[in-house]
Order: structure tokens, then sequence, then C-alpha cells
């Protein structure tokens, strides 16, 4: 259902690139081409629907989340290389991106942020208005966490909020409310995006240096691998206190023994600090979020 979804969309963005050739910078500037990021926004969203409906949410709360997180992670790739322009061009990651080599002007992409929030919101919208006030302040978050890298060292603290608005979202939208469940979820969530966003930040931690910005992976320093470690296992305990309040079943057990694997399997990747391997722990993460959606969903299909 979802791999099709996502198959449907990647096959929307090739025709279209066929037809408007600079399609495809703009493609490549919402980071549609490299959907990690909406995959680590949308797993955690899609474990608040399923916690909140005890089940399927059905289909009007899971479009509306669904392409709410393409949306919104879209627009956030937008914010984040119209502030971090000057910089991406010094920076071996990013010197390729669109703005920074100038296949799309300023203007194009502001029109084009302008549009993708638009789509957000009419789809949140359609939700009630505990949902939509958490929208805003969730957007809030998002549009001041590209300067955050200038003033602080945790601005993988800011993201992971951000990552995080749309589980008591998620709740709000099923139920009218945000139980303590919610609030657990979330703070399992941050504490994780801030784990692999400390291994994402270890890539290009030699520019940041050099250009005077600033992550936890800098904060950190040589303690970088213990910090991580000890933020996973803070969100594996966060994960497995779901149980008390939910009476979870051996399909999500699994699905955290599968993911506490894919955790350990990513501090063999990180003992090197070697940049090449530090990226693919962060794309690991990807599994990690699907192994334990897989688990909810399993917990209540068959329990």
């Amino acid at each position: 259902m979802l791999k099709g979804l996502l198959t449907e969309l990647k096959n929307i963005s090739q025709r279209v690139t066929i037809e408007y050739p600079k399609a495809q910078h703009f493609i490549a500037l919402a980071r549609l081409n490299k959907p990690i990021g909406i995959y680590l926004l949308l797993w955690p969203t899609l474990w608040g629907l399923w916690f909140a409906a005890e089940g399927f949410p059905g289909w009007h709360l899971f479009l509306v989340f669904t392409l709410g997180t393409i949306l919104m992670r879209s627009a956030g790739c937008v914010i984040n290389d119209i502030a971090d322009r000057d910089f991406d061009l010094k920076v071996k990651r990013t010197a390729n991106r669109p703005l920074v080599l100038k296949l799309v002007s300023v203007n194009e992409a502001i029109i084009f942020l302008v549009v993708l929030i638009l789509l957000a919101i009419l789809l949140v919208l359609t939700t009630n208005l505990l949902t939509i006030l958490l929208a805003i302040t969730a957007a809030a978050v998002a549009a001041v966490y590209p300067l955050m890298k200038r003033y602080t060292y945790l601005p993988q603290v800011v993201l992971g909020v951000a990552f995080s608005f749309s589980i008591p979202m998620a709740f709000a939208a099923t139920t009218g409310e945000i139980p303590k469940l919610a609030w657990l979820l979330a703070t399992a969530n941050i504490v994780w995006t801030v784990a692999y966003d400390t291994a994402y930040a270890m890539v290009d931690r030699d520019d940041d240096l050099i250009l005077g910005l600033k992550s936890t992976a800098i904060l950190f320093a040589d303690m970088d691998k213990l910090m991580i470690g000890i933020l996973q296992l803070m969100f594996i305990g966060f994960m497995t206190m779901a149980i008390r309040l939910t009476e979870l079943g051996w399909p999500y057990l699994l699905g955290l023994v599968v993911a506490s694997a894919l955790l350990v399997y990513q501090q063999y990747l990180l003992k090197d600090r070697i940049r090449e391997k530090c990226f693919e722990a962060f794309l690991n993460n990807h599994w990690v979020g699907l192994s334990i959606f897989i688990g909810v969903t399993a917990h209540y299909a068959l329990l």
C-alpha cells in the first residue's frame, strides 16, 4: 500500500522530468530523488497514527499524513537550501545542490516553497482545530531549524522536535486529544533523531568546523560514538516503555529487537568515523523506523 504510493509518486516525477526538463531541478531541491528524509519523518508519523487508531486509521487520515509528510519534508529542504546556499557551496556533500549551481533561482525556490506549504495547509484543514494548531507550531519550528547551526551546537535537537510534532498531531487528528503515549513516542523520536542526525553531521564535521557552523557532532567531539550509543539505548528504552501503556504483544517486541540489532550495526559502521560509513549509518535508520512500524501494524493485525 505505502510502497505502491511512493512508487507511483516516483513514476510521476520521472514523467514530469521528461516533459519538463527543469522539473528535475525542483525535484532535487525538494529531495524527492533522495527520499530518506521523507522515510525518517514518515515512519514515526505512521507509528502515531496506528497507535492512536489501534490499527489502520482510515484512508482519509492515512493520505493526509502521508502526503503532508512528503510536502512538509520537501518544504523543509527548500527552506534549508535557501538559508544555506552560501554555505552549501563550500561543503563537499552539498556543493551540487540546485540553488548553489543556480539551476533554480532564489525567487523560483520561494514560489515553489509557497506552493508546497499551501498544499500542506489544504490537507491539514481537513482535520480538526487541535491538529491545525499543532501543525502551525511544527511549521514554525521547522522554519527556524536552518538557522540553529549558526547559533547553537544543538540544531539536531531542534530538528528532532520538528520531526516529532507529527506524532501528537496524529493522535489529535484521530482521537481529538494528546495522551501520555503520544508524548512518550514523541520524546523517543526526538532522542532517535538526535542520534541519527549526529551521525549525519559527522559526515560534514570537517567542513562545518572550517565554516564556523555548529552541530552535536562537533559538540560531542571524541565522545560522538558513545553519545550516539547512549541516545540509541534511550530510544529503545522509551519505545519499550510504550508496552506498559498499550499492552503491546510479541510482534511489536520483535520489531524492537530488529531495530536494536540495526542500531548495533550502525555502531559498527561508525567505529572508524569514515565519512561514507557515517552516511551509511544515517541511511540505515530508514530500516529502524520501518521495523518498528511493521511491529506496530502486525500487533494490531494479529492480536
